[in-house]
């Protein structure tokens, strides 16, 4: 292929080979605009397809057979993400929809919310205040909330560990064991209590828990090892962290004391990226491994993180633009004829073994890969 090609050519070309689901052409644009796509790839076609997706689909407990006992994180984490995609482009249905399938949650289906003694229980509070937010009834708001402050509350449960207590001591929560996923799932969670009551110690909790995070894990390049005792740097791993310091900054007052040093780790973390990125727009399983695998969960993530960071004024629009918009094409050619994200890392457990990252299971239609989709969705089509 010819180096040069017009732009008319270009654009006929890259709208042939989405359909088979090539990437490569779309990496070659050079495009930084985030509002004009073609034709079946814009955020509010894409987001339709994988939320109506979200909604027709059984309670999943994690790409097993079977349903699950509680609902897990990776069902709330898209759960609120469909929720912010619909109130984005205004569709009440889908939202009643939504609320619909959390009704059983007041009745029949109680047993099913999650015991809020761990971080990845307590992230499933996000959906029903992002339901309060969107409808204004009390009962979720409730609900949300005493997720949101048992987190903070003094230790209790079969989870506490001796160190639970210390951190409690400290003003961080007790569910603190310096996992980076844990990043996501404690911010989205304390901001969405934030952004229900307008109450500043939600946001504080959320500050202060990051810049510990911040100060004891990231590497001097930007990124996260999965684990002090495993150095390597596992792409949704560090999904979580990236859209997690996303979410809280979005929602962080500018004159918070701890706004300026999350804004460095966020930054220096979007830099390092940048040079990991292929030319398909995707990111590696892990991410400085030129051997492993591109994978869509991360790649929804990083990619949603620097849509916002774009969007907020944070990062340069030309060069980030241009990075998200080929993160955004090159991620949905992943998805296939049902609506399911391919290539999806199975959920995966800390092991100081590269091949071990490298065998992991590629997944279609885990719902770790469906949320990203659908943050990215809600961003991009945000002003």
């Amino acid at each position: 292929m010819h180096n040069r090609v017009s732009p008319g050519r270009l654009t006929s070309l890259i709208f042939s080979l989405f359909f088979c689901g090539a990437t490569s052409l779309y990496a070659q644009s050079k495009s930084a605009d985030l509002k004009n796509w073609p034709k079946g790839s814009s955020p509010k076609e894409i987001g339709g397809r994988v939320a109506a997706r979200f909604v027709a689909i059984p309670h999943t407990n994690f790409n097993k057979p079977g349903p699950p006992k509680v609902i897990t994180y990776p069902e709330s984490v898209a759960w609120y993400g469909a929720l912010t995609f619909a109130k984005s482009i205004g569709d009440k249905s889908l939202v009643k929809q939504l609320a619909d399938r959390f009704e059983p949650f007041f009745g029949a289906e109680a047993k099913m919310i999650p015991v809020p003694d761990h971080v990845d229980y307590c992230v499933f509070g996000a959906v029903p205040l992002e339901l309060y937010k969107q409808t204004k009834d009390k009962k979720y708001l409730d609900m949300g909330l005493s997720i949101a402050d048992k987190q903070w509350g003094p230790p209790e449960g079969p989870r506490v560990k001796p160190e639970s207590h210390d951190f409690y001591s400290k003003g961080y929560t007790w569910q603190t064991r310096l996992w980076i996923d844990d990043m996501y799932m404690i911010t989205a969670l304390q901001a969405q209590a934030y952004r229900s009551t307008g109450d500043q110690k939600y946001i504080d909790r959320a500050a202060k828990e990051m810049v510990f995070y911040l100060d004891e894990l990231q590497k001097a390049n930007g990124l996260f090892y999965h684990a002090p005792d495993v150095p390597y740097y596992w792409g949704r791993g560090d999904g979580w962290m990236a859209a997690g310091m996303a979410e809280l900054l979005s929602s962080l007052p500018k004159q918070h004391p701890n706004r300026a040093r999350i804004m460095k780790g966020y930054q220096d973390m979007m830099a390092s990226l940048l040079k990991y990125q292929g030319k398909n727009g995707m990111w590696n399983q892990l991410i400085d491994d030129p051997e492993a695998w591109p994978e869509t969960s991360a790649t929804g993530m990083f990619t949603f993180a620097m849509i916002t960071g774009v969007k907020h004024g944070w990062l340069d629009q030309e060069i980030y633009g241009q990075a998200a918009r080929k993160g955004w094409l090159g991620l949905i050619s992943y998805i296939n004829s049902d609506a399911d994200v391919t290539d999806v890392c199975e959920g995966t457990n800390k092991k100081n073994d590269r091949q071990y990252y490298l065998d992991r299971k590629r997944n279609t239609g885990d719902l770790h890969g469906q949320a990203p989709i659908l943050w990215c969705a809600t961003a991009l089509l945000s002003k």
